[in-house]
């Protein structure tokens, strides 16, 4: 189909396009939307059962993808790739080389809208901060006619990117199941504290994907003694959790005369 239109989420863990994206994938996959996921690690070090029976990190890799292609179905996506990068590692790696990896995914496919995180990575975590950083420098790169990365491959300019925007109520609602959401790196303390419901660019209806969310998550069965709390969160943190994603606009068109 010609005009078939595509979204891509480019994203950090195994997880991240359920409980973040999880509504707007099922939503579009429905209405007729290609939807393709680029997910930059394996989530490997996301453990949270008991310690000493924790796999190891390519087991655990292992399991995860597996948990994600399983949910990846449910959402209806079309196709998920990896970057190969190691879970909490992903800020050390080489920016050049991250960047020409998702020019390739775009120009491949072609995309007329992505998502990713936002420059504050929803509560600070490093890992959804830099995939935030190389997917806007990726995006301006795939559609440089004069770049020398992928150049087998036609440029390509995505009609908007948008960074995922975790309200302040939707904190509230993480907070209330999971706790305080913090980081802590090189010594200072990170705290999700979400936007202002004024900064919103674009609000998205998905309460009718609830339940194909839901069921995307219960696939990430090695989060579940964490992710198993969410179905005690009350009908107002239910709402907030499921039924809306809220988007920053970054950008619309680039390197288009």
């Amino acid at each position: 189909m010609a005009n078939q239109l595509k979204l891509m989420c480019i994203l950090a863990h195994p997880d991240d396009e359920s409980l973040g994206n999880g509504g707007i994938l099922a939503k579009y996959a429905a209405e007729g939307v290609e939807t393709y996921l680029v997910t930059a690690t394996r989530g490997e070090r996301g453990w949270f059962g008991v310690e000493s029976e924790y796999p190891g990190l390519e087991a655990l890799g292992k399991i995860r993808e597996a948990e994600l292609l399983a949910a990846a179905g449910v959402l209806g996506i079309r196709r998920v790739d990896f970057l190969d990068y190691l879970d909490g590692d992903l800020d050390q790696a080489h920016p050049a080389e991250v960047i020409a990896k998702i020019v390739g995914h775009v120009r491949r496919v072609k995309p007329d809208v992505v998502v990713t995180f936002g420059p504050d990575g929803a509560y600070g975590h490093p890992d959804h901060i830099a995939i935030c950083q190389f997917t806007t420098a990726a995006i301006v790169e795939a559609a440089n006619p004069t770049s020398l990365n992928y150049r087998d491959l036609a440029p390509h300019s995505v009609s908007k990117l948008y960074y995922m925007a975790p309200t302040q109520q939707l904190g509230v609602a993480y907070q209330v199941v999971f706790g305080d959401l913090v980081m802590h790196v090189d010594g200072v303390e990170r705290r999700g504290i979400g936007w202002h419901e004024w900064v919103i660019t674009t609000r998205i209806d998905t309460k009718d994907y609830r339940q194909n969310v839901w069921e995307a998550v219960l696939c990430h069965q090695s989060q579940l003694p964490v992710y198993r709390q969410l179905e005690h969160a009350s009908k107002e943190y239910q709402e907030e959790l499921w039924d809306r994603g809220r988007f920053l606009t970054q950008t619309r068109g680039i390197w288009q005369s």
